[in-house]
C-alpha cells in the first residue's frame, strides 16, 4: 500500500537535514513538524510506542467516565456507516489515550499492527504528527494525511480528529475518524466536527443537569451561618452559605483558591454526588502585611514579583528563584521565609557555585566523626541540618555535579539524610528554595540538570527581573537609598536620564554601587549643584555607545553625547551667550569653544 504523494520528499528532507520549504506543506503540519523536531520523536516510528495495560486502561476510562459515558453514544451510532467506509473511529481522552475504538474489521487490523488500539498513547510527543495529537496541542479539528504524519508508522493513513470541550472551554478529549489512505473520504472531517458539537451540548446540558441536583441537595445548607461552598468537580463554586454570599457577592462560578487568597482555610470537605464537594471553611484572621527587607520599586514587573512572593510564602511549598546576578535572591528567599510559617526557624544560604566539589556534600549533609583524616571529633552537621524546622536556601543550584544531584533529589523525596561516613538516617523537617541566574528548564534541557530533580525543585518558580527591564524603578530605589543610608542625595533630571541608558548587567547591586560613589564623593548629597561631567565621572559608570537618538548622535559615546548635551544646556540657558554659558557649566571657555567645534556647533545653533 502506497503512502499518499503528499511530497514524501519534503518529509525526508527535513527529517534528515531539518530544511523544510514551508511553502510545499501547511502551515499547522509545519508548526506540528517542528514541534516534533525540537521534542526529538523519532520520526521512523513503526508503531506506537506506550500501550496501557487493562488495569490501567480502566484506571484512566474511569478518570475520565463522564466525558467518555458522553460521547460513546454519538459514536456507537456513527458506527455503521464508519464500517460500511471501511474506517474506524476513536474516542480518545484529554491525555491522548485511546479510550475507545470500533470501526471496519480490515481497518481495525491494519491498525493494530502499528499498536493504533485501545490504551495506545497517541499524542504528539509520543508518535509525532496526527490528527489525534496536533488537535490536542492546537484546540482545533485537523485531518492529517499520509506522509504529512512525522512518523512513518502512520504514513498509509488518513485521519481526521476534533476536539471535544467543557461548556467552560477545558479540552474533554477528542474524536477521531480514520482509515488507511485507500479508502479516504472527504468528509471525514466534517464527520469528526458533527460528533464533536453534538457532544459538546450534551456534555454542557448534563453538566448543567448535575449542577442542578447538586443546588437541591445543598439547599438546607445556603441558610446556615456557617462559612459553605459547593463546587463541582473542577472545583469551582455553584452554591454558597450567606456568610460567603454576604462577603463576596460575585462568588458564583469563582474557584475554591480564590477563597484561600480572601483568608478563609478548608476544615472539611463532604463528597456530594459523583461530581460534587461541600466544603465547610473557617475566616482566618487577616495576616499582617508582607514584609520585604529588600529594596523595591513600584513598576509593574516588581509588583508582580512581590505578589508572588506573597502568595509562595504563605504556602511551604519548594520555591525556584531565577534572575541575574544583582537582582536580588538571596533577599527573596529571607522575605519568603520571614513571612512564612517558619519564620522562628532558622534561615541557612548555601552557595552551592562557592563550594568546592569534594566538599559540597560534607557541607550539604554532614559527616559522622571519623569519616575521614582530619574530621572533628563529634562529627559535623551539614546545611540541612542546621535548617530543621526552617528553611535551606540553595544558591547557584546549576553549579552541583550530577552525583550530587543524585543525593540532593533523594533527600528531597525522602526528607532524610545519612551524614558522610555515616550509617543512620537523621529526618529533616526543612522548607528548600533554590536560585539560579539561568533558566532551570534550559538546564533541563541541556541535560545539566537531571530532569527528575527539576521537577522537584521547580515547584513554583518566580523570576525576578532585571532593572534594564524597569527602570522606571531607578527614582523610587534611590529614594530608597537616601532613606536607609541617612543621605540627603538628589537625583537631577539629566543624570537620572543617563542612569536610564544604561544596561545594568549587575543589576541593583551595580545601581547601589553608584549611588554609594555619590555618597562618599558629595556627602551634602547636592548633585543638583554639580556638571553633569562630574556626576558621571563619580558614578564610575564604564563609557559606552549611546542610545541612537537620530542619525548625527549614533556614533557618539555615553561621554560625547552628555558633553554635547551640557552645551546645549547652557547655551540655552545663556541664550546664546559662550562666555556665560561655559561658566554655568563650569567648564573653561576654550574648552567650551574646542567642544563647539568637536561638535559641529555654533552658539546660535
Amino acid at each position: 500500500m502506497n503512502s499518499i504523494p503528499n511530497d514524501l520528499q519534503t518529509w525526508k528532507r527535513f527529517v534528515k537535514d531539518g530544511v523544510l520549504d514551508e511553502a510545499r506543506i501547511r502551515k499547522r503540519i509545519a508548526e506540528s513538524w517542528h514541534r516534533c523536531r525540537k521534542a526529538e520523536v523519532n520520526p521512523y516510528l513503526e508503531k506506537g510506542p506506550k500501550v496501557l495495560q487493562q488495569t490501567e486502561l480502566d484506571q484512566q476510562s474511569n478518570k475520565h467516565s463522564f466525558f467518555l459515558s458522553t460521547a460513546m453514544p454519538y459514536l456507537e451510532k456513527l458506527l455503521p456507516a464508519i464500517k460500511e467506509m471501511e474506517m474506524m473511529a476513536l474516542l480518545i481522552d484529554a491525555d491522548g489515550m485511546v479510550l475507545a475504538l470500533d470501526g471496519h474489521r480490515l481497518a481495525l487490523h491494519e491498525a493494530k499492527r502499528i499498536n493504533f488500539v485501545e490504551g495506545a498513547c497517541w499524542t504528539e510527543t509520543a508518535v509525532g504528527t496526527n490528527a489525534i495529537g496536533t488537535a490536542l496541542h492546537i484546540s482545533e479539528p485537523v485531518v492529517i494525511q499520509g506522509s504529512e504524519h512525522y512518523s512513518v508508522a502512520s504514513h498509509h493513513w488518513n485521519c481526521s480528529a476534533a476536539p471535544i470541550h467543557y461548556e467552560d472551554g477545558s479540552l474533554a478529549g477528542v474524536i477521531d475518524i480514520s482509515c488507511p489512505a485507500a479508502h479516504a473520504q472527504p468528509n471525514m472531517l466534517g464527520i469528526a466536527a458533527a460528533i464533536a458539537f453534538a457532544a459538546e451540548r450534551e456534555l454542557a446540558a448534563k453538566s448543567r443537569e448535575k449542577e442542578l441536583e447538586l443546588l437541591s441537595r445543598f439547599a438546607d445548607r445556603t441558610a446556615s451561618r456557617v462559612p459553605i461552598v459547593l463546587c463541582n468537580a473542577k472545583q469551582h463554586i455553584i452554591g454558597a452559605s450567606l456568610p460567603i454570599r454576604s462577603s463576596i457577592p460575585d462568588w458564583q462560578g469563582r474557584h475554591l483558591y480564590e477563597l484561600k487568597e480572601r483568608g478563609f482555610t478548608i476544615d472539611k470537605a463532604v463528597t456530594m454526588g459523583d461530581s460534587g464537594t461541600c466544603f465547610y471553611l473557617s475566616e482566618q484572621k487577616k495576616k499582617p502585611a508582607f514584609r520585604f527587607n529588600g529594596v523595591l520599586g513600584q513598576s509593574r514587573q516588581s509588583q508582580a514579583m512581590l505578589k508572588s512572593l506573597e502568595r509562595a510564602a504563605a504556602a511551604d511549598a519548594t520555591v525556584c528563584l531565577s534572575g541575574e546576578t544583582g537582582t536580588g535572591k538571596e533577599v527573596a528567599a529571607r522575605a519568603l521565609h520571614e513571612n512564612s510559617d517558619r519564620k522562628n526557624g532558622p534561615f541557612v544560604a548555601v552557595n552551592c557555585g562557592a563550594i568546592p566539589s569534594d566538599l559540597i556534600e560534607s557541607e550539604l549533609f554532614g559527616y559522622a566523626e571519623g569519616a575521614f583524616t582530619g574530621a572533628k571529633r563529634d562529627g559535623y552537621k551539614g546545611a540541612f541540618q542546621k535548617a530543621n524546622h526552617g528553611t535551606l536556601f540553595l544558591d547557584e543550584i546549576g553549579e552541583i555535579s550530577h552525583s550530587m544531584q543524585v543525593a540532593l533529589l533523594r533527600v528531597l523525596q525522602e526528607r532524610k539524610i545519612t551524614p558522610v561516613g555515616g550509617t543512620k538516617e537523621i529526618p529533616v523537617d526543612i522548607r528548600v528554595i533554590a536560585a539560579t541566574h539561568c533558566d532551570l528548564r534550559e538546564l533541563a534541557e541541556s541535560g545539566k540538570i537531571r530532569e527528575d530533580l527539576f521537577y522537584r525543585l521547580h515547584v513554583y518558580p518566580i523570576h525576578l527581573p532585571p532593572l534594564r527591564n524597569r527602570l522606571e524603578d531607578i527614582e523610587a530605589l534611590f529614594a530608597c537609598y537616601t532613606q536607609k543610608n541617612g543621605w540627603p542625595g538628589e537625583l537631577p533630571p539629566a543624570f537620572l536620564d543617563v542612569l536610564k541608558q544604561w544596561k545594568w548587567p549587575g543589576n541593583i547591586r551595580e545601581l547601589f554601587n553608584v549611588f554609594e560613589r555619590l555618597s562618599i564623593r558629595f556627602p551634602d548629597g547636592r548633585l543638583s549643584d554639580e556638571p553633569l561631567s562630574l556626576l558621571l565621572e563619580a558614578s564610575g559608570l564604564p563609557i559606552g555607545p549611546v542610545k541612537e537618538k537620530g542619525a548625527e548622535t549614533k556614533a557618539l559615546t555615553l561621554r560625547e553625547q552628555i558633553q554635547k548635551d551640557i552645551l546645549i544646556n547652557a547655551l540655552e540657558t545663556a541664550k546664546g551667550n559662550v562666555s556665560q554659558a561655559a561658566k554655568i557649566s563650569g567648564i573653561p571657555r576654550s574648552t567650551f569653544y574646542k567642544r563647539l567645534k568637536k561638535f559641529n556647533m555654533t552658539a546660535g545653533s
